[in-house]
């Protein structure tokens, strides 16, 4: 039960990863420090996007399911929902790639704002 829980456990911060992978940036306008944690992990998001990749969090996750002698998903709510959304079906080379662009997109154009802003406020003073 402890690794089934576990798993889960990893399911969900791997959900809350790609989040903040893709969505921390609008983070950065409000706080700034969050920029040294947001960067690395659109690099990582990207690089693993790009080079076909897995996450190490993957094979941890697989692993403990198997220590709770399970042999796929199950039928929990983590399960149902939130496995889906990490691992769909539909994912395939191009649309990662696909994906790994949005990532940067989104993200160049939320640092583009945030650096404008900063010389905005850098020539009011």
């Amino acid at each position: 039960m402890n690794s089934r829980l576990a798993a889960d456990f990893i399911v969900l911060m791997h959900l809350a990863f790609i989040t903040f992978v893709i969505l921390g940036g609008l983070l950065a306008l409000r706080w700034r420090p969050v920029v040294l944690l947001h960067l690395p992990a659109v690099l990582w998001g990207a690089l693993i996007e790009f080079t076909g990749g897995i996450c190490p969090l993957t094979p941890l996750e697989q692993q403990l399911r198997r220590t709770a002698g399970e042999a796929g998903y199950g039928g929990g709510f983590v399960d149902h929902y939130v496995i889906p959304v990490i691992y769909p079906h539909w994912l395939s080379r191009p649309t990662q790639l696909a994906l790994g662009l949005f990532v940067i997109a989104i993200n160049l154009a939320v640092y583009g704002w945030l650096a404008w802003r900063w010389r905005c406020f850098r020539r009011r003073q």
